[in-house]
């Protein structure tokens, strides 16, 4: 497993996806997604240039932020129960997976405490998946309007996970629709309310997505190899 040349890869075809559509490749973050995967593992990753890493648990976050250099930003980016925010308040850089309002409640009521501003991404099931978490898209205009009156929030974007699929050209709709969203959200001025942030798209399509405008991807098998289950 050779990390270093898996993340050049990975970020050669980022570049390449941005030249298509004539975007500043600066303009999309890689998030290395290093759920299950080892501290030998991601301080590999940091050797060869990345410092971006997405957990899908509040415990592995906890368990591996004291292990690594306080330089490192950390996602998170998988499912987040209430119970779990008091432990993640402070900790990360951006919470991308925010899937309904009892939740962003909770995230305002932790994040009050230690008197700091949650970044959050809103999550929608745009594929209107039932395996699938977050607001549907007729549900985000009410829920972004309730969130934006929360003080120590601050909506940064919108996120979704797409389907899995083995052409990535299917999932093309469902992102370019994510970017419609976040158009028709800012076009409402809301008070409080101003996002530029689209977290959409992992290995197998993230090509796609930074061409409908991806702002954040998130790349784990691409960068350390199948993943492992803990």
């Amino acid at each position: 497993m050779d990390i270093a040349e898996n993340l050049k890869q990975v970020k050669n075809r980022m570049e390449q996806a941005c030249a298509r559509v004539q975007r500043d490749p600066a303009s999309v973050t890689l998030i290395a997604v290093s759920k299950t995967k080892p501290i030998e593992m991601m301080e590999e990753a940091m050797a060869a240039g990345t410092d971006v890493f997405g957990e899908n648990k509040v415990q592995e976050i906890t368990r591996k932020r004291p292990l690594l250099p306080e330089s490192v930003h950390w996602h998170m980016i998988g499912h987040l129960q209430r119970n779990k925010v008091s432990q993640l308040a402070g900790k990360v850089d951006y919470i991308h997976s925010v899937d309904s309002l009892r939740l962003a409640h909770t995230i305002e009521k932790e994040y009050a405490k230690i008197d700091e501003m949650a970044r959050i991404f809103l999550e929608v099931n745009v594929a209107r998946e039932e395996s699938k978490f977050g607001f549907l898209p007729e549900q985000l205009m009410d829920a972004v309007v309730e969130i934006a009156k929360l003080p120590h929030i601050k909506v940064v974007g919108l996120m979704t996970i797409a389907p899995f699929v083995l052409n990535p050209e299917e999932n093309r709709k469902h992102f370019s629709n994510l970017k419609q969203l976040l158009v028709d959200i800012n076009a409402k001025n809301i008070d409080n309310i101003s996002m530029s942030e689209l977290s959409m798209g992992m290995t197998g399509d993230f090509e796609v997505a930074i061409e409908e405008g991806a702002t954040f991807v998130r790349v784990g098998t691409g960068i350390f190899g199948e993943r492992t289950t803990t």
